[in-house]
Parts: C-alpha cells; sequence; structure tokens
C-alpha cells in the first residue's frame, strides 16, 4: 500500500481540537442556560486535560525515544505535531478564557458571584480569614525549595500556590500544595451563591504560612502530566496477576513525566527557568489561565441553586422515559416475542436491568455471560450479577481493567463480582475488549435458547442518562448462536473466531465493513452509505470512503469528534459530507447504514473507525434484521442529518461551520426527547395460534 501523505486527509491531534473548539462554541450558545454554557466551559477543559495526559503524552514519548513515526495522515513527525499543537492551543486558551469571563459576568446579577479577595466585602474578609486559620492552615503542607530541601513531585492535575520567598540573605521557592480533601470553593455566609476560590484563599494568607520569610511573585500552578500508560507494556514486570499489574500501572501513571504547565499569573525568568528545568518543560508547554484550573465545583453549584433559580440557569430537567417498544410485565416474555430497541437517554435503562434481575431468579435460566468497559459508581447491575451467581446462576464477567482513567473503579468491582461467586476474565494482552455484549441462556424445554443484547454504550447507569446510545434485545436464534460462540472464544483466549451475523473485531469488523462499502462502490451512484460514531482515524476506512465518494456513492459521516478524512475536496471526496453533532448529550451511538431500501444492511455496535478499534481491541457490531427497529433507526439517522442547530457541517480544511437554516429550526436530541415524552407503549396483542408460534420459533431474516 501507498504511503504517500493523502490530500483528503488531517492530522489526528489537530482534528480533535477543531472538535473541542465544537464543544466551546456550545458555551457561546445564547439559547442555552448560562450554567449549562459554563457546563460546557467546564467540559472543554476536562476534554483539554486528557488530550495532554493521553495524546500529547503518547507523542513526548515517541520524542523522547527518539521515533521518527510519520502520521499517515499529516506527514508529520512526533515533534512537528507536538510544535503545531502547542501553537494550535495557545490561542484555544486565550478563548475559553473570554468565554468563562463572560458567563461568569452575566452569572453575577442572579446571585452566583465567582470573587476574588478584593471583592470580598468586610465582613466576608473576615469570615474568610476566620476558615482558613481554624479549617486550612492547620491542614497545609507548605515547603521550601532550596540547598538541603529538594524539589517535591507535583501530582498531576492538583493546584500548587507558589511564591519566591527571601529570608536570611537567601531566595528560595515556596510551594504549598491546595489539599485534595478540602472543597475546591468555599462559600461565602447569605442567600446568594457567593464563592471564593481555595488557590486565592491560600495565596491571599501566604503571610501566614511562611511568616519569617519576604514573599513576592505569588501564583498558582497546575501540572498535567503523561498518562499514557498501556499495561501491556509492562510485561516484563513481575506480576503474575493481572489486577496487581494494573494496580502498578496506576501507581505508575502519577509519577510520570510532566507535558503541560498552567500558571495564573506570567511567571518571573528566574521561576520559569527554574521550573522548566525541574519539570523538564519548555516555556512552549507553559499555558496561562486566568480560568480556574479545576472547574469540577460548577456541579456543585448547580446542585446548591434554589429552585426559583434552576428554570433560568439550567435545562428543563429531563428524566428518560419509559420505552415505547416496552409493555408492563416480564421483559424476558417480550424479548422472547419481538425484537426491543432502547434508545438512551431518551429512554430508561431500566428494561435491560430487569431483564438481567428477571434472569438473576428465573428457574429456567442457566448463564449469564457479559463484557464490561465502564461502570458507575453506584450500580444495579452488579447486584443483579452477583444474585445470579449466589442463586445458582453461571455468571462470566469478561471486564476491562485497562478502561482508561476508571481502571480503579473496574478493579473494585471485579473483586466484588469474585466475591459473589461470578466468574471473572480479563481479555487479552494486547486487546481491549470494548465491546457492549450481554447473552442470557436458558432452557426451554429441552432447547437452549438465548436471549442477547448488543448495544453502542456502556453498561453506565450514570452514562446512560448523559450519552446517546441505542441498545438492541433480541431472541433472534442467529444471532444467539454467534453470541455463544463469541463468549465461548473470549473464554479460551481465540481472536480468530468466525461469526455468520455479528461483526467481530480485530479480525472480521473492518473487513467486513470495507466489503459493505465495496458493493456500494459497484452500485456507483445509487449506492448509499450512512455511518455514524464518533472518530474516523482508520486509513483503510478512509481510502475506502474516497474510493467509493468518486465512484459517485452518497456518503454521509455523523462524526462526533476526531475526523481524519477531510470531505468535499476536489476529484477525491465530492460527494461525502461530514457532520458533527454536539449538544446537551454527548452522541455515542455508532450506527452503520450500507444500501438503500429492501437491500439496506444496518448495523449497531461498540467500534469508531479507528484503527485502535479495528485491529487492537474487540469490538462487536450487530445486524439489525427487525424491520420496525430497522425504521426507527433511519428515523434517527435522518434527523441527524435534518439537524441544524447543534449539528455543524466540516469544509475541506476541517473546520466547521453552521448548517445552513431551514424554515425549521431542528434539533436531533430535543426532537427524540419530545418524542419519547409523547410516546406510550405499544398495546399488548394477543398471541395467535400456531402460524404465530412457529414464527417465532424460526427468528430468523
Amino acid at each position: 500500500m501507498s504511503k504517500e501523505k493523502l490530500t483528503y486527509t488531517q492530522n489526528r491531534e489537530l482534528s480533535w481540537l477543531r472538535f473541542n473548539q465544537r464543544v466551546l462554541e456550545e458555551a457561546q450558545d445564547l439559547t442555552v442556560p448560562l450554567l449549562e454554557r459554563m457546563k460546557f466551559v467546564a467540559i472543554f477543559a476536562s476534554n483539554l486535560d486528557e488530550f495532554f495526559m493521553i495524546r500529547v503524552g503518547s507523542l513526548y514519548d515517541m520524542v523522547m525515544l527518539g521515533e521518527q513515526h510519520i502520521d499517515a495522515r499529516s506527514g508529520m513527525t512526533p515533534t512537528e505535531q507536538l510544535n503545531a499543537i502547542y501553537e494550535e492551543v495557545a490561542p484555544l486558551y486565550k478563548e475559553h478564557e473570554r468565554i468563562y469571563n463572560m458567563i461568569k459576568k452575566q452569572l453575577h446579577p442572579y446571585g452566583v458571584c465567582g470573587l476574588s479577595f478584593k471583592e470580598l466585602e468586610a465582613s466576608e474578609k473576615k469570615y474568610v480569614k476566620k476558615y482558613f486559620k481554624e479549617q486550612v492552615l492547620p491542614v497545609l503542607s507548605p515547603q521550601i525549595v532550596d540547598a538541603k530541601h529538594p524539589f517535591p513531585h507535583l501530582l498531576n492535575k492538583e493546584i500548587y500556590v507558589v511564591a519566591n520567598l527571601k529570608g536570611n540573605d537567601k531566595a528560595m521557592l515556596g510551594i504549598v500544595p491546595v489539599p485534595q480533601y478540602i472543597s475546591d470553593i468555599l462559600y461565602l455566609p447569605g442567600h446568594d451563591i457567593r464563592y471564593i476560590r481555595m488557590e486565592k484563599v491560600i495565596m491571599e494568607y501566604l503571610d501566614m504560612v511562611f511568616e519569617q520569610y519576604d514573599i513576592s511573585d505569588r501564583n498558582c500552578i497546575c501540572v498535567t502530566r503523561n498518562a499514557d500508560i498501556s499495561p501491556d507494556d509492562e510485561a516484563h514486570d513481575d506480576h503474575d496477576d493481572f489486577r496487581a499489574r494494573m494496580k502498578h500501572t496506576l501507581h505508575k501513571r502519577r509519577i510520570m513525566a510532566a507535558v503541560r504547565l498552567e500558571v495564573a499569573n506570567p511567571l518571573p525568568k528566574d521561576m520559569e527557568k527554574f521550573l522548566c528545568e525541574k519539570l523538564q518543560l519548555t516555556p512552549k508547554q507553559i499555558f496561562r489561565t486566568k480560568v480556574p484550573m479545576k472547574l469540577g465545583y460548577i456541579f456543585s453549584i448547580i446542585a446548591k441553586l434554589p429552585e426559583s433559580m434552576k428554570r433560568s440557569l439550567i435545562e428543563p430537567p429531563f428524566t428518560p422515559q419509559q420505552a415505547s417498544m416496552v409493555q408492563e410485565g416480564s421483559i424476558m416474555k417480550q424479548v422472547k416475542r419481538k425484537d426491543i430497541l432502547l434508545s438512551y437517554p431518551y429512554e430508561s435503562m431500566e428494561p435491560f436491568l430487569q431483564l438481567i434481575r428477571e434472569a438473576s431468579v428465573d428457574p429456567t435460566v442457566m448463564t449469564i455471560k457479559i463484557t464490561i468497559y465502564r461502570l458507575a459508581k453506584q450500580n444495579r447491575l452488579v447486584e443483579y450479577l452477583c444474585a445470579a451467581a449466589e442463586n445458582g446462576k453461571e455468571v462470566t464477567v469478561l471486564i476491562e481493567l485497562r478502561a482508561r482513567f476508571d481502571e480503579q473503579n473496574n478493579i473494585d468491582w471485579s473483586e466484588r463480582l469474585e466475591e459473589a461467586g461470578c466468574r471473572v476474565i480479563y481479555g487479552f494482552e494486547g486487546y481491549k475488549v470494548h465491546s457492549k455484549i450481554c447473552q442470557i441462556t436458558y432452557r426451554n424445554r429441552n432447547e437452549i435458547q438465548h436471549i442477547t443484547q448488543i448495544g453502542t454504550g456502556n453498561y453506565n447507569e450514570k452514562t446512560a442518562a448523559m450519552y446517546t446510545d441505542v441498545s438492541l434485545m433480541t431472541a433472534n436464534n442467529q444471532i444467539g448462536e454467534d453470541a455463544s460462540e463469541f463468549f465461548k472464544n473470549m473464554s479460551i483466549g481465540n481472536l480468530d473466531g468466525h461469526y455468520e451475523h455479528l461483526l467481530v473485531s480485530p479480525r472480521s469488523l473492518k473487513q467486513k465493513i470495507l466489503g459493505f462499502i465495496d458493493e456500494e462502490i459497484a452500485k456507483g451512484k445509487d449506492g448509499r452509505i450512512i455511518m455514524k460514531m464518533n472518530s474516523v482515524t482508520d486509513v483503510e476506512f478512509i481510502r475506502k470512503i474516497a474510493e467509493a465518494s468518486k465512484a459517485g456513492v452518497k456518503i454521509d459521516l455523523i462524526v462526533r469528534g476526531i475526523c481524519c478524512i477531510l470531505p468535499e475536496v476536489e476529484g477525491e471526496t465530492e460527494n461525502l459530507a461530514v457532520t458533527s453533532i454536539v449538544g446537551r448529550y454527548l452522541e455515542h451511538a455508532r450506527i452503520f447504514s450500507f444500501g438503500k431500501g429492501d437491500e439496506q444492511k444496518l448495523y449497531i455496535g461498540s467500534a469508531d473507525m479507528m484503527t485502535r478499534n479495528t485491529e487492537k481491541r474487540v469490538e462487536v457490531a450487530c445486524p439489525i434484521y427487525d424491520p420496525v427497529i430497522k425504521k426507527r433507526l433511519n428515523q434517527m439517522l435522518e434527523l441527524m442529518l435534518q439537524d441544524n442547530t447543534k449539528a455543524r457541517r466540516m469544509l475541506s480544511d476541517g473546520s466547521y461551520i453552521m448548517k445552513e437554516k431551514e424554515v425549521t429550526d431542528v434539533s436531533v436530541q430535543e426532537v427524540l426527547m419530545e418524542e419519547a415524552m409523547q410516546a406510550k407503549p405499544e398495546e399488548v396483542k394477543p398471541e395467535g395460534g400456531l402460524l404465530h408460534k412457529l414464527k417465532q420459533f424460526f427468528r430468523i431474516k
């Protein structure tokens, strides 16, 4: 395959920064309530933190190791990519600060006031000083840095107050960690929500901390460290137990190389030089920000709002609704009769949880098998799985301990599951298991039968109310047999399994999808492809999409985040349109459509078109055979393409613009919320005679 730089691709990291800029745009949308806009400010910052920890961290490693890997999509070396990132990030910081200050100012008339020490009233200053002396000062751990006091290890994403100190004709650096177990903000007395950030309090009373010194150049700093650790890279370490290895990995993440330094105020040259030397950074890795370095407190402010203010400052609350395809009564019985689709967060996750709860006590159920990537801190699913094991069911849980930033949570849950008698397995060396699949096996008279659930999102009750995902529950025999084969292969460490209906990476998913695209290429202008996912980076996939475009196939890619293929490039991707939707909920569903009408092939699954998903992860995509569900998913895709409110169209240079406004504003998320609230559960229809029962028995495509 040719290694030349493609003319219709862009660098992955720069594409991601453009996506995060889209998030920041939502913070400027005047139709969005003020505190919801402030949430987008916080999400932008959190996204950027993870970007530096993982993506910049990975590139930093390559540079340190002297690797000259050339990015296939941009022709850039790791060093060139880092320099381009630093250049692109700098103006984003300024924009982030501008928007934060604008929203903060607009919140003041509502009584939501983030204050500096100078803005406090006399009584408030007195309160803050008393609080500091009694509650903060006793637990501080200050340190000086001089010949006898070495520079301390600065923890990842923790805030430190620093200053230059002078005493006894000596100059030194003073460092005070902002304690992790103290609230990030101090609420002031009164009816309004007036607060001051804790680092500002410590900075103000630094004289009480370093009493014998003259203090100058007070500042706040925050280090971001590389967190891109793969436990597979640690194979040489002497850890027989994978869970123990993961605990070791998490500890190591805390001490890895610094990749960014954020500062509240400009650093004096001597301090900048000193910090760069100690942290092994260059000045271009230092970013000044007036925005708080931790913005998680925004969510506590929202929780503290009186009801009267909530109506003005946040979106009206939305509760996931009862699923339209679900009736009252047993879920297991309903799934045996017909396929059921759940659409999160518009519909509740409850029917799936009820399915597992029923299975845990059903005497006909023999086994429950599930793959788990991310779980909520509070989790009923685990309770039901544990109950099933305690009730004598064979419960197998393939839990991925390498789910980034959820590792500790998954370690804790794996221990709980094992204690209850579940069989816990951890997947494969070198391959994360990212699939979302569950199977219940039961005995019906003398027949072994299955109920299979396959989704696009994690089994996480919290994110199911925040992310858009779809979940299929089916008693289809053919899908059930494939799912059974899948779990058998996972148990014996076989990545080369053969499946008739499911698409499974790393062996068949990408190959099958490329084959489906070839089928559309053969149709030329009659071909049609719509694919919704989170990211597109896989070069083989990109080449094939470009080939389809040149063949005249009409292609729509709905890509929330990274998209390395550029649309509308003359002679290459003129028939390709790329849409990104960023709204109230995080777009997370993966839906793949090839062809039109009766010939359409429609799949849902866990995979993005990224090389890591298609080649280095275990992913599952499932065909949709039920015509009712097919129609529903097609309607959802069409709504996404019609969205002209939260959707943006990508241009040939990788930038995004608003979609053209039609007579009617369309927001896919708003429409689906409204539909969910108005939907009524389907009526229970009486079962037919022999013909009906035969149809149910032979549930095939």
